[in-house]
């Protein structure tokens, strides 16, 4: 018996789903307009800056005391400190963070990993200046003890900072990565397992691979985290710049020098002032190019299964 012409029947509206993409469609908008802003409150400024300064001095320049009495507009001892501090983070968190998402994936209990990851997430909402005070007055110290030979750190010193930043990027590292392994199939584990594989073997020639797209997103997150981190540079690396390549010596990022030069009595409008936008330019150009690689590597790694 075929079904009459009023068999189908139109659903009511579903005015909650409408609503719940309108609301995301604005969370979206937010997102877009504050890059937005960010960029149109930067550009002015900064071209203001290089219409004085020449971008060729600013970008190669060596010495960097913009307000000082003669200014030198040299960035890179900021570029060098940032990456230096950066690197010593990476250094400490890539490993550490790596190795705490394959336990927490492929080798913990169901219970001990609904235990570990929250706790190692905790770490993640620790203030800061919190890690800033504890990277001065614990770390460097610790250091300068037990340092084996040669000069020891100084009091403002990048390997210390470096270090604890490094310890607040893990959860960010091991969460998203742990998430990436998650979500590689367990018949991937099976086969390997039924070929005789160890839990390492599978671990790191199975699910490590198949997985390698939101691993690299999860450091290039961190990356950007350690790059644009401000209190614990601020803290205990020091506040002059410095161009070297000593981690036992004060360093000043791009962070630092502008959360140093944004609480002064800059006037506005003056070079000095307009220094902030330069640096703070400089930095989102970083941020956006190193996006816009590890967007292409994670493209390139991506592994999609049915």
């Amino acid at each position: 018996m075929s079904p009459g012409p009023g068999f189908l029947k139109r659903s009511r509206p579903r005015y909650g789903e409408g609503a719940i993409k309108v609301l995301l469609v604005a969370a979206a908008l937010v997102s877009v307009l504050t890059t937005v802003g960010i960029v149109i409150a930067l550009i002015p400024p900064a071209v203001d800056f290089f219409r004085e300064i020449g971008f060729g001095e600013f970008i190669t320049g060596t010495d960097w005391s913009p307000l000082f009495s003669p200014p030198h507009f040299g960035v890179l001892p900021l570029v060098t400190g940032t990456l230096m501090v950066t690197l010593i983070a990476l250094v400490v968190a890539v490993p550490l963070g790596l190795g705490a998402a394959v336990y927490l994936s492929e080798y913990a209990h169901r219970r001990v990993r609904a235990f570990f990851k929250p706790m190692l997430e905790v770490l993640a909402g620790i203030p800061t200046v919190v890690y800033g005070f504890f990277a001065l007055t614990a770390i460097t110290p610790l250091l300068q003890d037990i340092w084996p030979a040669g000069d020891p750190p100084q009091v403002f010193n990048a390997l210390s900072a470096g270090f604890v930043m490094g310890i607040m990027i893990i959860p960010t590292v091991a969460s998203l990565a742990e998430d990436s392994m998650n979500a590689v199939p367990n018949d991937l584990r099976d086969g390997a397992y039924a070929l005789g594989s160890s839990r390492m073997q599978v671990a790191t020639r199975v699910v490590f691979p198949a997985a390698l797209s939101g691993i690299v997103a999860a450091i290039v997150l961190g990356i950007s985290r350690a790059i644009g981190e401000t209190m614990i540079v601020a803290i205990a690396a020091g506040g002059r710049p410095n161009l070297s390549f000593n981690p036992l010596e004060g360093m000043q990022t791009m962070t630092a020098f502008i959360a140093a030069a944004g609480i002064g009595d800059l006037p506005t409008g003056s070079i000095g002032y307009r220094t902030i936008f330069a640096v703070g330019l400089l930095l989102f150009v970083m941020t956006l190019v190193m996006n816009l690689v590890s967007i292409r590597l994670v493209r390139k790694y991506r592994e999609v299964y049915e």
